[in-house]
């Protein structure tokens, strides 16, 4: 099987620095993991020698690669998940309240301009309101019963998080429609250059976060479940 037919989720787990080269040609690699490359790059409309490019870009990844300091493939959950607590949690809540300042800011000085991302900070509230009730429903019901081996009672929990998740990637698509795909206009200010910079930021964590979550984390806790269903007996149907 060639690269190009292996999930996105599956590219990011394996290969180090995979997931910067997915930024690169916008492929969701996090809420879209379980597309193949070639298939999600000729839905975002790459033609073919884009397709081969990025190809040659993860071989090359995949030829430089040394061991990872953390391989998150092959940890604990609970180290994940303590993983994921202070890497993104931590820091989705000291992201969004600044950038939400800093878009009111903008939208109050460079209102009257053509490209001023209007509804920018209403938007980035909504976001901040989402992610914190999601946060907490992690945090206090499925990284709990993760963290004791409850991972057949957590199908359900996961499930409703998988769900979110691709609500919060539909929320990334509307910040990226509200702001040229976070492209600064001409004679932008600083603060309108501080938003942006913390914008782009916020989509990378905020796509790693989902990554770990949905092809890490969820993938763990599914495979003991699954090993544990009976096998179906053929002589039950005879």
């Amino acid at each position: 099987m060639t690269l190009q037919d292996q999930s996105l989720g599956l590219l990011a787990r394996r290969i180090p620095g995979a997931t910067r080269i997915f930024h690169d040609y916008a492929l969701d690699f996090c809420c879209g993991g379980k597309q193949t490359l070639r298939a999600a790059a000729q839905q975002t409309g790459l033609d073919a020698a884009a397709i081969d490019a990025i190809e040659a870009q993860l071989r090359a990844l995949q030829d430089e690669a040394q061991p990872a300091a953390d391989d998150w493939n092959t940890a604990a959950p609970a180290a994940l998940i303590a993983h994921i607590l202070t890497r993104f949690h931590a820091r989705h809540r000291e992201q969004l309240p600044e950038l939400i300042r800093l878009a009111r800011r903008v939208e109050q000085v460079h209102g009257d301009r053509p490209d001023c991302p209007l509804g920018l900070a209403d938007h980035l509230t909504g976001m901040l309101g989402e992610l914190e009730t999601h946060m907490q429903k992690e945090e206090q019901v499925l990284f709990p019963m993760l963290s004791r081996g409850m991972h057949t009672a957590a199908g359900r929990p996961i499930a409703v998080m998988r769900a979110e998740h691709d609500d919060h990637g539909q929320a990334l698509q509307r910040l990226a429609a509200l702001t040229n795909d976070i492209t600064l206009p001409r004679a932008a200010c600083n603060t309108w250059r501080a938003l942006y910079l913390g914008l782009r930021t916020l989509r990378e964590d905020l796509m790693e976060h989902i990554h770990l979550e949905n092809n890490v984390l969820f993938e763990i806790a599914v495979a003991p479940a699954a090993s544990a269903t009976p096998a179906c007996s053929c002589s039950a149907h005879a």
